[in-house]
């Protein structure tokens, strides 16, 4: 083989490599999905969080959004909650039936009862408007942090609790032998509580490790999301018997 051919055989190698690279490079960029019906908010966040190298799609209604995400699921979604046709609430709560991809909720409505609804619906965060873009930035990267965080690697392939079977390894939950599905910020939740089984685990580092430091006073998210993981664990969620309450302090998980 001549020195040219080697040459072109290195340089095409080189350049297959690299292309194989950059398409790697693209395909794990994050992604994420604004829907709002303000065309002057999409532009905007679109702009800005592009700029900071997240991939960007956008919807201007609940069922646009519903389409995109069967279409092509994104890592995260930036949902408003006033829109015709379809309400961010709807949405959500038709989201949560196909998918349990992390949601952040914006609304002009501010107050607690909204912020609690849409977290019992399974929103991962909400962010009241007017808000800081850039707090809305630290948010996205906050549930980024806690869905990549080293500390939730599984440490346990399989774990059997009553009537619970849990396999960390395949992201699958039995109870009394019925599959049951999970958000991933569920599963983190579970993660935590299950693995620490027996032990009290106090609502700051709950809400630290799942969340991260800065929701570690956040109590009410702690309790929306643990009072969705019982109805999905429990028999009469009132009256819990696996995930138990210490008043003013934590939960524990019992063996």
């Amino acid at each position: 083989m001549t020195l040219s051919l080697i040459s072109t055989g290195i340089k095409n190698q080189i350049s297959h490599d690299y292309g194989h690279k950059k398409i790697d490079a693209l395909r794990h960029k994050y992604s994420i999905l604004l829907v709002d019906d303000e065309e002057r908010i999409l532009y905007f966040l679109k702009t800005k969080l592009k700029s900071l190298g997240y991939e960007i799609n956008t919807a201007s209604d609940g069922a646009e959004a519903l389409e995109k995400i069967q279409g092509q699921e994104p890592d995260l979604v930036v949902l408003d909650v006033i829109m015709p046709k379809k309400d961010g609430f709807q949405t959500l709560k038709e989201i949560r039936t196909i998918s349990s991809v992390p949601v952040i909720m914006l609304s002009a409505m501010g107050d607690d009862s909204n912020r609690i609804k849409g977290l019992g619906l399974g929103a991962d965060d909400y962010l009241p408007k007017p808000f800081n873009p850039d707090e809305l930035v630290a948010r996205i990267e906050a549930i980024k942090r806690r869905l990549n965080s080293p500390q939730q690697r599984k440490t346990a392939k399989e774990l059997i609790i009553h009537d619970i079977k849990i396999n960390f390894d395949e992201y699958q939950l039995s109870v009394h032998g019925k599959e049951v599905k999970l958000t991933k910020v569920e599963w983190l939740l579970l993660h935590e509580l299950a693995m620490n089984a027996g032990h009290l685990m106090f609502y700051y580092d709950l809400l630290t490790r799942v969340w991260g430091p800065e929701y570690r006073d956040d109590v009410q998210i702690l309790r929306t999301w643990v009072s969705r993981l019982r109805q999905k664990l429990e028999d009469d969620p009132a009256n819990p018997k696996i995930i138990s309450t210490v008043a003013k302090t934590g939960y524990i998980f019992n063996r």
